[in-house]
C-alpha cells in the first residue's frame, strides 16, 4: 500500500485528482483523495507534536476505567494512568486513559497552539471551533459528548515518560518525568438542560503542565495540518504519521524496521501479528499518502525508511 500511495502521488501531480481516480484500482481510491487535498493545501498550516508522543501512542480502543496504558518502543516506555473525577453530588470515579482518534486530535491542538505561541495557556475560544470545523467535526450532538469524555481523560490522567540510558544489552539506569499534560482547564461545559453555553462549548482555557510544556517546547516535531484532517478519523494512521513525521528527517542512511517490532510498536489492539498486518498496511498507506515527502518501503521481512524532508519546515528557535 506505501507503494499504491507512492504511485498516487505521481498520478495526482501529473493528471490531477479526477483523472487520478480513474486511472488507479478502486482500494486505491481513498488514497487519491488523501493525496490530492495534501498536495493541493497551498496554506501550509502547521501543526505539533511532543517528540515522546510521536515515538509511543495512547490506546486506539477504551480501556476499563481502572486500566492503565503502557508501551515501551526501544529505550522509551510511556505509562498513562487514568485520573479520578468528582461531577455533581455522587462520589469521585476513575474515568480511564484517553483513547482513540478524537483524543489524539485534542492532544495535537493543545500542543500545536502552544508551540505557535511559546505560551502554556491554549484558549479554545473561537480558535478551537474554526479548527474542529476545518476538521469536519462538528460541534454539536455525538461529536461533542465524545470530545468533552476525551478531554476530561486528558486533564485528570497522569503521564510517565521513562527512558532506559544504558547500552543496548547492558543493564542501565532509568531516567523518569513525570508529567500531567494539563494542569487546569479542559472540563468542557455539558450543554445539558437547555444551557446557553453550548453555541460557546469551547471558551475555556487551559494551561498545560510546566514540565510537559517545557519537553513540547525543546522538542516539537512538525505537522502539516492538512494531513490531520485526512487522517482525522484513523487514529493508526494519525500515530504512523506523526511517527514517520519524527523518524525519517533524522534518518542518515535507509533503515530497515522489522515487522516485529513494527507489531511491538503499533499492535496494541491485536494479539496475532497476521490479524494486524493488513490493517497495518492499509494505515502505513493513508500516512504515506498524506505525506508527500515519505519515502517508505515495505518488504517481506521488514519496512524500510529512507531519509526524508520533514512534512513542514520546523519553527525557528
Amino acid at each position: 500500500m506505501p507503494d499504491a500511495a507512492k504511485g498516487v502521488r505521481q498520478l495526482v501531480l501529473l493528471h490531477g485528482r479526477d483523472a487520478a481516480r480513474e486511472m488507479v484500482e478502486p482500494d486505491a481510491v481513498p488514497l487519491v483523495r488523501i493525496a490530492s487535498e495534501v498536495l493541493g493545501d497551498d496554506r501550509g498550516r502547521s501543526g505539533y507534536s511532543y517528540s515522546g508522543l510521536c515515538l509511543t501512542s495512547l490506546p486506539h480502543r477504551k480501556l476499563a476505567e481502572h486500566a492503565a496504558w503502557e508501551r515501551t518502543v526501544g529505550p522509551l516506555t510511556l505509562i498513562i494512568e487514568p485520573g479520578r473525577i468528582k461531577i455533581g453530588a455522587g462520589p469521585s470515579r476513575l474515568l480511564g486513559v484517553p483513547y482513540g482518534a478524537r483524543a489524539r486530535l485534542i492532544l495535537i491542538y493543545l500542543q500545536t497552539q502552544a508551540v505557535l505561541t511559546q505560551s502554556r495557556e491554549v484558549s479554545l475560544g473561537r480558535s478551537m471551533r474554526e479548527w474542529m470545523g476545518r476538521l469536519g467535526l462538528s460541534v454539536g450532538g455525538e461529536t461533542a459528548a465524545g470530545l468533552r469524555e476525551q478531554a476530561r481523560r486528558i486533564a485528570t490522567c497522569s503521564m510517565r515518560f521513562s527512558w532506559e540510558t544504558g547500552k543496548a544489552g547492558e543493564t542501565g539506569s532509568t531516567m523518569m518525568t513525570n508529567e500531567r499534560i494539563i494542569r487546569s482547564g479542559l472540563f468542557f461545559h455539558d450543554g445539558q438542560g437547555g444551557d446557553s453555553r453550548q453555541e460557546s462549548l469551547f471558551e475555556d482555557r487551559v494551561l498545560l503542565d510546566i514540565e510537559f510544556f517545557e519537553q513540547l517546547r525543546r522538542h516539537p516535531v512538525p505537522l502539516r495540518d492538512a494531513a490531520i484532517q485526512q487522517l482525522k478519523d484513523s487514529s493508526t494512521a494519525l500515530d504512523v504519521y506523526v511517527w514517520l513525521a519524527y523518524r525519517l528527517h533524522h534518518l542518515e542512511r535507509r533503515t530497515p524496521i522489522s515487522w516485529r517490532d513494527m507489531f511491538e510498536q503499533f499492535g496494541g489492539a491485536y494479539r496475532h501479528m497476521w490479524a494486524w498486518k493488513p490493517r497495518f498496511i492499509t494505515s502505513l498507506g493513508e500516512a504515506v499518502a498524506a505525506y508527500p515527502e515519505a519515502m517508505v518501503d515495505v518488504e517481506d521481512s521488514h519496512v524500510m525508511l529512507h531519509p526524508s524532508p520533514p512534512p513542514i519546515r520546523k519553527i525557528a528557535g
